[in-house]
């Protein structure tokens, strides 16, 4: 009976140290809130696999909330003011936003190969090169980054802006191509265009030009935080950068799961399964990796294609042409992350 007792006192005694030892673990863990830069789309994945999968737990962060945007530059200066500590945004509004005092630093750049494409419907209006465009009626906002993109695009293959008829339109605007209202937009493989095929009879339906092809070098989107976080809590931003990075090499070997994760944690999107698919397998094969990323791993940002996108804003005269364009991105923590080579 007594050996009984003492047995029980001392499975108390161990169960007590395990809950104060695992309460002093958990108090460890340091919070973190994540801002999007719009409602969730399939790149958007990795923050929801780090978290549901255990990544951001592993190395010591608790995610208090992953908020969806209104646009990247919302979401730049939301984290610059200290309302998020990580955010996912446009990279060159990013640039633009720190011609304006916007302390943003890149930490990856998912999209390796910007989304951003030319789009129209095949049955209407076949593009097939970027001269096809000629005598088209593109629909345009004069401003944010598919209006860049689109001068952009125009420049880089010899196209004068007059070739092109415009028609000014306010998103979302995939409806006026639908309906034929406009010949042609300016859009996201990554975003539009599973949306536009869902109306226009499925894949296949549509032409679709990709920027990356045709000389736009720019880099897409990306994971970034403040200069003001780099500076106060550089292990915080390195276990961030650890665990995302882990994430985003588990969403490209398991891309059904990303998507059930994705799902399950915005159930609001039970029925955008096979559109988030689709949406994801355009980052899969188009978007995620280029020659960067076989030589130094997932999200990694060259000096050269980084000025390369400053300089494209520059021509666009949207970014000062005294910009220094050796800054606004931090490679350090991604490369001490040392990240799959895809």
């Amino acid at each position: 009976m007594k050996t009984h007792c003492l047995l029980t006192r001392c499975l108390a005694v161990i169960g007590t140290v395990f809950a104060i030892a695992t309460s002093a673990f958990a108090q460890k863990l340091d919070d973190v809130s994540i801002q999007l830069d719009y409602t969730v789309r399939s790149d958007h994945a990795m923050f929801f696999v780090a978290r549901d999968k255990g990544f951001f737990a592993k190395n010591g962060i608790n995610v208090t909330a992953i908020r969806k945007g209104s646009g990247s530059v919302d979401t730049l200066r939301l984290v610059n003011n200290g309302n998020a500590d990580f955010g996912f945004a446009d990279l060159p509004t990013l640039l633009v936003a720190r011609s304006q005092s916007v302390g943003a630093v890149a930490l990856a750049a998912v999209n390796q190969r910007s989304p951003m494409a030319m789009i129209s419907v095949k049955a209407k209006h076949p593009i097939n090169k970027p001269s096809d465009l000629k005598g088209l009626n593109v629909g345009v906002q004069p401003s944010g980054s598919t209006f860049i993109f689109f001068k952009a695009f125009l420049a880089a293959n010899g196209i004068a802006m007059s070739d092109v008829k415009q028609s000014t339109v306010s998103p979302p605007y995939e409806s006026l191509l639908i309906l034929g209202r406009v010949d042609a937009v300016p859009g996201y493989l990554n975003a539009e265009v599973p949306l536009i095929e869902d109306k226009t009879g499925g894949p296949g339906t549509l032409s679709v030009l990709q920027g990356a092809d045709f000389g736009y070098r720019a880099y897409g989107s990306g994971v970034f935080t403040s200069e003001k976080m780099i500076a106060e809590k550089p292990d915080l931003v390195q276990r961030f950068t650890n665990a995302y990075l882990q994430a985003f090499d588990y969403v490209l070997q398991n891309p059904k799961e990303a998507v059930e994760i994705l799902v399950k944690a915005n159930p609001e999107y039970a029925d955008k399964v096979d559109t988030l698919t689709r949406q994801l397998n355009f980052n899969l094969t188009r978007s995620f990796l280029s020659e960067a990323t076989k030589v130094n791993g997932l999200g990694y940002i060259t000096a050269t294609q980084w000025k390369e996108t400053a300089e494209t804003l520059m021509a666009q005269d949207v970014l000062p042409k005294t910009t220094d364009t050796s800054k606004g991105f931090d490679m350090r923590f991604l490369e001490q992350a040392k990240p799959a080579r895809r």
